[in-house]
């Protein structure tokens, strides 16, 4: 598995923080960057990745699902490795080793999100999930983000009926042990994203130092 087209904006240098942006299930990598404005990330730079699995209109991470493209159990455990592992080697082909990079993406994005700190919590530095939830089993870097505890955003909707309740309850109980977490639930929303909770995202990342205060 390999990606092979990315949107990309790198003009920044140094300790400037690159945002990683992951689409969700048939959707692809003209989705995401728009929301940079809504948080208080308008202008800083990012790449947001195409996933490489043909689907529909779109492209999906996971090629294998129990139900609209939600894998689980050990498919979903392999495919989230095999995922991780393309973003993780196209990330280091194309990004300044020295600059941070703070994860964000929507449903099966979401689960990259959080899951590329588990895969390297030494190159990732925060999290954002969108309405994502949490793949089975244990990675090498589990017992390094208990000492590490970055930054993790978890949004999603009291509606969402997506993935069953017991996945959104690992999710949440995993970053409460492995990261400093930051977890919103919106009233009557579904599988979605609404404005207060790319308000909360905002605060979120200028509470962490990752984006300049807004005036």
């Amino acid at each position: 598995m390999d990606i092979t087209k990315a949107l990309t904006r790198l003009n920044g240098s140094g300790n400037d923080p690159v945002f990683l942006l992951l689409h969700g299930w048939g959707s692809n990598e003209l989705d995401l960057p728009d929301l940079l404005r809504y948080c208080g990330a308008g202008s800083a730079d990012f790449v947001s990745l195409r996933a490489p699995i043909a689907y529909g209109m779109g492209f999906t991470w996971f090629g294998e699902w129990a139900h609209e493209g939600v894998p689980e159990g050990r498919s979903l455990t392999r495919q989230a490795y095999d995922a991780a592992d393309a973003v993780n080697r196209w990330v280091e082909a194309n990004v300044n080793g020295s600059r941070p990079i703070v994860t964000m993406g929507f449903s099966q994005g979401g689960l990259l999100a959080t899951h590329m700190l588990r895969f390297d919590p030494k190159r990732y530095a925060a999290a954002i999930s969108f309405s994502g939830w949490l793949a089975p089993g244990s990675l090498p870097g589990d017992k390094a983000l208990e000492s590490a505890q970055p930054p993790v955003f978890y949004g999603h909707g009291s509606a969402d009926v997506i993935f069953p309740t017991q996945d959104v309850l690992a999710m949440s109980s995993f970053w409460r042990r492995h990261g400093t977490l930051s977890e919103h639930i919106y009233s009557g929303m579904g599988h979605s994203i609404n404005m207060d909770e790319l308000r909360d995202v905002q605060r979120f990342l200028e509470s962490n130092n990752l984006i300049r205060p807004q005036m």
